[in-house]
């Protein structure tokens, strides 16, 4: 696919749209634009643009679709797929700017926020007034446009679900620059097509997030986790949906191993409480009464010691511990990237029953290509996250190994009935593997959704599909 590129004449009328503060030409843009967090997928924009406001993003569009100018949007480039980086250059516009937060509508429980809100801050917001946003995806300073972009997952998903979920409506700028609005504060809607749905997790490829409505809940006002440790992964993952099932609902279940515990020791330089076991499950249950947790904690350690083979139930119920054992689990990815030269995921996501299974063939694909494999997931919704370590491979041996062990692990994961990705989209990094999966009558359908939301095929071209 060809673009031009872009000249001084275009320049100029973005100059009047965003100001001389407001744009960096392609020589002065910093290397961090040019990648997101992985860094596995590289390309810089011929000019990086701030908008302020979604007027400036309608006539920045208006623009760049008249010209066929391709327009890649991005947040705070926490991405791991590759979504906001703009490999057919053009320009890559930055939403960051763009971070009110416009309303909080305590009778129907919807905050309205522009898209570079980051998700500490709604959190924040809202918990002051005894508000709660459910999803909690594992980079806090992400933007809710990213999140929103990439249907992002999280801890919290067993009981609260993915962002999807509580999004009650959208105002997007479409390729043309027309601003159009899907979805409203109301709870239901049976109205037509689910528009909105198509923009969640479609990573700018059909419109550009510039206003989302989300729905709230009341804040739950006690918690407690619990860490739970088995003789080995099988016992630990065989307890899974039992515990899904037992008469107390989790609101997260993270599966451990040792392995990855002590990459975080290592990495926070500070040990983690009863971590001398092979496996764990981490639990944790929130509600509005303490009699609530009391039950639950109740009704799960009894359950577990008796009848699920866990070995221990240790309360994490202190400030102090939470955040000491919270704070391992959410340093993984850091802990790993450490620990080696390089790093590329398989973010996939399976059917519960086979996660054994599919961790038992991860570490035969480990012992059959020598390559370090850790991993650790979400158990409660079968999401994986699998890490190829590069550590002393030359660059031709990484790249030979990395892609037999992506085809071997996605084609494990298709035989079980999982799919590419559970939370972190596809971009550009796994459009391959989505295309094996789903087969060419549901590429060739996204490719017409696509073609009705974005004729010219500017908006982040070359992603998902």
């Amino acid at each position: 696919m060809e673009y031009r590129k872009i000249n001084e004449s275009d320049i100029k009328k973005l100059l009047d749209i965003v100001g001389e503060s407001n744009l960096i030409r392609k020589e002065q843009i910093e290397e961090d634009y040019a990648h997101d967090e992985l860094q596995t997928v590289q390309a810089f924009p011929d000019v990086l643009v701030f908008a302020k406001d979604k007027y400036q993003i309608s006539e920045i569009m208006k623009y760049a679709n008249e010209a066929k100018i391709p327009v890649t949007v991005r947040g705070s480039g926490t991405g791991l797929v590759g979504s906001c980086v703009p490999i057919y250059g053009g320009i890559l516009l930055d939403t960051t700017k763009m971070n009110r937060i416009i309303e909080l509508d305590k009778v129907n429980m919807t905050l309205r926020v522009e898209p570079g809100v980051l998700a500490m801050d709604i959190y924040e917001y809202v918990e002051k007034e005894g508000l709660f946003y459910a999803p909690d995806p594992g980079e806090k300073s992400a933007t809710i446009g990213g999140n929103i972009a990439t249907n992002a997952g999280g801890m919290r998903a067993t009981k609260y679900g993915i962002t999807r979920e509580w999004i009650r409506g959208l105002e997007v700028c479409l390729a043309s620059g027309e601003l159009v609005k899907f979805g409203t504060k109301v709870v239901k809607d049976s109205s037509g097509y689910s528009l909105k749905n198509l923009i969640i997790g479609s990573e700018g490829t059909l419109g550009i997030i510039v206003e989302a409505t989300l729905k709230l809940i009341p804040l739950p006002k006690f918690d407690v986790s619990l860490l739970i440790p088995f003789k080995d992964r099988y016992s630990a993952i065989k307890a899974v949906p039992k515990v899904i099932l037992a008469n107390a609902i989790p609101t997260a279940v993270e599966f451990l191993e040792k392995e990855s515990l002590r990459f975080s020791e290592e990495y926070l330089g500070k040990k983690i409480p009863n971590a001398n076991y092979n496996a764990y499950l981490l639990l944790s249950y929130d509600g509005t009464t303490q009699e609530e947790i009391d039950h639950n904690v109740e009704v799960i350690s009894d359950y577990c010691v008796n009848s699920l083979d866990a070995l221990d139930v240790y309360l994490i119920d202190t400030d102090e511990r939470k955040d000491s054992v919270w704070t391992a689990r959410g340093a993984f990815l850091e802990a790993i990237k450490a620990s080696t030269t390089e790093i590329d995921e398989c973010d996939v996501v399976l059917p519960r029953a086979h996660i054994t299974e599919f961790l038992d063939f991860t570490q035969s694909v480990s012992k059959e290509l020598d390559l370090r494999i850790p991993y650790f997931g979400h158990a409660g919704d079968g999401n994986l996250h699998i890490y190829f370590c590069k550590d002393e491979l030359t660059e031709k041996e990484w790249k030979e190994k990395l892609e037999i062990g992506f085809e071997k692990l996605y084609d494990k994961a298709f035989f079980f009935g999982g799919l590419v990705s559970g939370e972190h989209g596809i971009g550009y990094a796994k459009k391959q593997y989505l295309k094996k999966q789903i087969g060419p009558v549901q590429i060739e359908l996204m490719k017409g959704i696509k073609k009705v939301f974005d004729p010219y095929n500017i908006l982040n071209p070359g992603k998902i599909i």
